[in-house]
């Protein structure tokens, strides 16, 4: 009985993963918006009800797409942060190594980033299912503020009193050991990092931007110092840096 179980489990993976391979040709050809179920099926020989078995419905099959997208960006800037590309001792160096992964990997998938990070899905609701994968990039760049926050410690960047409320409830939900300067440079840079990437992939450079990866990686390290990490050997004398 073990024996067919597994078989059929085989079987179940196989045939979804051939869904999904599908469903992906799909949006690169058409976009998500147009993404069928009948249209997969008869791609594969299938019938749509037994499509259905695997994928109720075409939000359910985009569901398991977008999972698989921001789990794979996210484990492209997890595989940066731990790689031996740069020194353990330099999250500023590792800060330019997790946003070059980053981009690489949006260049490499360039319609599963549309569909992540490009415009919303005519009568799409993301569930809760898509929360924890989507924040795996952004919890990468929080541990790389934690990681020089007890070691050397952040140069603090400068934060407006207006502003000081909304940045400490961003600290207390999204990483209440690091301070609000820090928490509130980083959620702007994060979002100048996808910003570069999707100007880059959208086209928005296009005569522009000659030197891309250049420009890019520049711009990522003047953003991580825009969040206090600083350079192998920088001192944090003077600047207003913290340290636990």
């Amino acid at each position: 009985m073990s024996t067919i179980r597994g078989a059929r489990e085989r079987a179940r993976i196989e045939v979804t993963a051939a869904i999904k391979d599908e469903a992906r040709k799909q949006l690169a050809a058409d976009g998500a918006a147009k993404l069928s179920l009948r249209a997969v099926a008869r791609e594969l020989g299938m019938v749509s009800s037994a499509l259905y078995r695997y994928f109720p419905s075409r939000d359910e099959l985009l569901t398991a797409l977008i999972v698989d997208a921001y789990d794979a960006i996210g484990e492209a800037a997890e595989s940066a942060r731990a790689g031996r590309a740069v020194p353990v001792d330099s999250p500023a160096a590792r800060w330019t190594e997790v946003a070059c992964a980053v981009r690489s990997w949006a260049l490499g998938h360039p319609h599963e980033y549309a569909l992540i990070y490009g415009s919303p899905v005519p009568g799409y609701t993301a569930p809760q299912d898509t929360v924890g994968p989507a924040s795996r990039v952004g919890q990468v760049l929080i541990g790389l503020l934690r990681d020089a926050h007890h070691d050397r410690g952040l140069a603090l960047p400068p934060l407006d009193g207006a502003l000081r409320p909304e940045a400490t409830r961003m600290a207390a939900d999204l990483a209440p050991d690091l301070p609000p300067e820090a928490v509130a440079a980083l959620v702007s840079a994060w979002a100048q990092l996808f910003g570069l990437i999707s100007f880059e992939l959208f086209g928005q450079f296009n005569r522009v931007v000659e030197e891309r990866e250049l420009l890019f990686r520049h711009a990522a390290r003047e953003l991580g110092r825009s969040v206090g990490l600083l350079p192998p050997g920088g001192s944090t004398s003077g600047t207003g840096a913290t340290k636990t």
